[in-house]
């Protein structure tokens, strides 16, 4: 795969470089972590300006090049990242690309781009979290629509979200894998609790969300009935291998920072750390061309190699700005002492380390599967 930038995509990176310079100091005040309608309405607000300013859809329609610069540029310039609209622009809207019908792609995936629908994701439970497919939350079907009971837990955005991209088992007696269906169920119809969690960094954009006979159409189901896994695993492949692409940028801007921050407080004369940084940075440079090559399509099993990789990277890297700041890392108000709290989640999100490894052991490498 060819990624040298035309001449065309040096000036589509030039034409947005001067966009941003002029987009960006229009914004509003960023409102409080504990704002989400707040936080929400920052958010949208900046996907409507890329809309308009048409760059909403270059997660989706763009070639991987143009991606890639697109990240790279709003990563650099200080722009604003998906916030609430995580899950619809990286997860959800991918999915209904890939597997929706016309009319459900018409539905959804516009109000998706102009900034005026937020989805949230409610895949795991309580007791389906790695074993996802596990999973109890139950659908029945009375003519068109289905009756869903059940719980979802870590629900990114539920309190603010319009649509949840949501895993539900539509047939009780069939193999765990092959009775689940992906619906698309909206948060406004009765028999919906949300209750917000708590994160160790005092965040609260996972929530709990209860179901209690909640009705929604058969028309919102995405793919065909009991064929859900197949969908979710869609659904994950982005989650895996491409929605954490503008993190990498990021933690490269850090890596920098972290350098600089050392020179200035002497901690750059221990060799030790200075080897650290340098395996950090030639970490994330190969991580950076892994996102080239998953850019190029549904990521597939690459995904989990690439997410394998740069949930140990990440913690590696924010463990390393503890050790640049030193006392300066139990200060809460210190730039990256909260990112390196949140950087613990990453081995888990998305599906756990140890599943990653299972699934490059069995789909890469061959190996046959562990028993019990």
């Amino acid at each position: 795969m060819d990624l040298a930038y035309t001449p065309e995509e040096e000036d589509f990176r030039a034409r947005l470089r001067e966009w941003l310079g002029k987009a960006l100091p229009t914004l509003p005040p960023k409102p409080s972590p504990d704002d989400w309608p707040g936080r929400r309405a920052y958010d949208m607000g900046w996907q409507r300006m890329l809309y308009d300013a048409g760059y909403a859809d270059v997660h989706w329609d763009a070639s991987p090049t143009v991606r890639l610069i697109f990240l790279e540029e709003t990563e650099k310039a200080g722009a604003p990242y998906v916030g609430a609209g995580f899950v619809g622009l990286l997860h959800a809207g991918p999915t209904i690309a890939a597997e929706g019908t016309a009319e459900q792609r018409a539905r959804w995936l516009p109000p998706i781009l102009r900034g005026e629908s937020v989805w949230c994701q409610g895949f795991s439970e309580p007791d389906a979290g790695s074993d996802l497919a596990s999973l109890r939350t139950r659908a029945r079907r009375e003519g068109d629509e289905y009756v869903v009971s059940g719980s979802k837990i870590w629900t990114s955005h539920a309190e603010v979200a319009d649509w949840c991209e949501l895993l539900v088992r539509t047939d009780a007696e069939a193999p765990k894998h092959r009775g689940i269906s992906w619906l698309a169920m909206p948060m406004d119809a009765p028999g919906i609790t949300v209750r917000p969690l708590k994160t160790l960094a005092g965040s609260d954009e996972f929530a709990e969300v209860f179901l209690d006979e909640v009705r929604v159409p058969v028309a919102n189901r995405v793919g065909d009935e009991n064929d859900g896994w197949r969908v979710t695993m869609v659904t994950l492949s982005f989650e895996r291998g491409t929605a954490f692409v503008g993190e990498v940028v990021a933690c490269r801007r850090v890596l920098g920072e972290l350098a600089t921050e050392a020179r200035k407080n002497g901690r750059w004369d221990d060799p030790g750390l200075r080897r650290r940084l340098g395996r950090l940075n030639a970490e994330f440079r190969a991580l950076w061309r892994l996102t080239q090559w998953n850019v190029s399509g549904v990521p597939g099993v690459g995904g989990s190699v690439f997410k394998l990789r740069y949930s140990q990277a990440r913690q590696e890297l924010y463990d390393a700005a503890a050790e640049v700041l030193g006392v300066g890392s139990l200060d809460l108000e210190r730039d990256w002492v909260l990112d390196r709290l949140s950087s613990l989640s990453y081995t888990i999100a998305a599906g756990t380390s140890q599943i990653q490894q299972n699934i490059v052991a069995e789909r890469i490498l061959g190996l046959p599967k562990g028993r019990g």
